[in-house]
């Protein structure tokens, strides 16, 4: 054991979650949750950080890092006209279909078939309203989101994942020393929320179906690439399981899907954490143990963020998600022949229209693969 260990497991869940609880609060807003059942969202998504990454370490002997989507959050967020309920049925579906992916192997297949292209120009679609929604919030108070934005771009010189951090608890500080905030919520323990669900059709075809293929694409595809760059071979069939399971258990509490992490992944499995390989996984425990903690005071943080100043939450929330916007729109265009389709795919995200109540992200797919279609029978032609 050594302290490295702990180190680094601990900013990778303080990464994680301070990095994206701004995600959290803006699709519960979207979705009109209560604050008893945006506090019930974090701890369950916390908990599920607990069992999924507890577990997974210490039967294999790895360091199997889980996380939130955050690519999940900010579709979520970007949806229009569903509600909590229905949100949670969307929720429930999508951890069964994660579930499935890992017991049939023809699904996953089937799966790994839609062009990256594709895929990323939907997630790239979904990302660019928040970003555009960051950019809004400096007209609104620019004495206070233009000095959090030039210290983004300072600290990300030198160390790009405290950057978002340095915003998050520089803006907290900030804005109760300028007088935005009127007083401090009390220090209280969290709370579950059941939440019954809706099982409703425009949900599972808007919401639950691009839900499952960004988390799939975008989350559990790279957290097992970054596992096998550090010269892992992870268990994928047991980790989509095992992460589908404790999303089915938690989803009725409100929290959306868990999946693979990737940049927190990154920071556990690197030589950093620990010289020798094989004792890597102990990072896994002191990460479940780091989110246990979270979960404990998630109502006090939903509390808190309720306080604080609108612009803050929609900048943290928008600087999060630059890196995978570029990483995103980047991978949307790398191969020439998919670029209209991919450039499709973004436009009709990114419009947010909406047809026979069902979102744009299940439309931009829809044209983005019919136009990949006519694009390969052109050539075949």
């Amino acid at each position: 054991m050594r302290f490295s260990v702990i180190a680094s497991a601990v900013v990778a869940a303080v990464v994680g979650f301070g990095g994206t609880l701004a995600l959290v609060i803006a699709a519960a807003n979207a979705l009109g949750a209560t604050q008893a059942e945006t506090a019930s969202w974090v701890t369950a998504n916390c908990l599920a950080m607990v069992a999924a990454t507890g577990y997974l370490s210490w039967r294999y002997k790895m360091p199997i890092i889980s996380a939130w989507s955050t690519p999940g959050l900010a579709l979520i967020g970007s949806s229009i006209g569903f509600t909590m309920p229905q949100a949670v049925g969307a929720f429930i579906v999508t951890a069964i279909a994660i579930i499935l992916t890992g017991l049939i192997k023809p699904i996953s297949t089937f799966v790994s078939k839609i062009p990256a292209s594709i895929a990323s120009g939907m997630l790239a679609g979904v990302l660019f309203a928040f970003l555009t929604g960051a950019a809004r919030t400096i007209p609104i108070d620019p004495l206070f989101v233009l000095p959090l934005i030039l210290l983004f771009f300072v600290i990300r010189l030198f160390n790009p994942a405290m950057a978002v951090l340095a915003v998050l608890f520089g803006g907290v500080i900030f804005a109760f020393l300028s007088g935005r905030v009127a007083s401090v919520p009390a220090i209280e323990l969290s709370t579950l929320t059941i939440i019954m669900p809706v099982f409703d059709m425009q949900a599972m075809i808007g919401l639950a179906l691009p839900l499952y293929l960004v988390t799939m694409a975008s989350q559990n595809l790279p957290g097992f690439a970054v596992m096998r760059a550090a010269g892992y071979e992870p268990p994928t069939a047991a980790a989509l399981q095992v992460t589908g399971l404790v999303s089915l258990l938690t989803a009725p509490f409100g929290a959306h899907t868990s999946n693979m992490a990737a940049i927190s992944a990154a920071i556990c499995t690197g030589p950093d954490a620990h010289p020798d390989p094989a004792k890597r996984w102990l990072t896994g425990p002191f990460y479940a143990l780091s989110y246990l903690v979270f979960a404990i005071f998630g109502a006090s943080l939903v509390a808190l963020f309720a306080v604080l100043p609108a612009p803050l939450i929609a900048l943290v929330a928008g600087l999060a998600l630059i890196g995978a916007f570029v990483n995103a729109l980047t991978l949307s265009l790398k191969i020439e022949e998919e670029r209209l389709a991919a450039i499709v795919t973004f436009a009709v995200t990114a419009s947010g229209i909406a047809i026979a109540g069902i979102g744009a992200a299940f439309w931009a797919l829809v044209a983005g693969l019919l136009v990949a279609g006519l694009e390969h029978a052109k050539k075949r032609a």
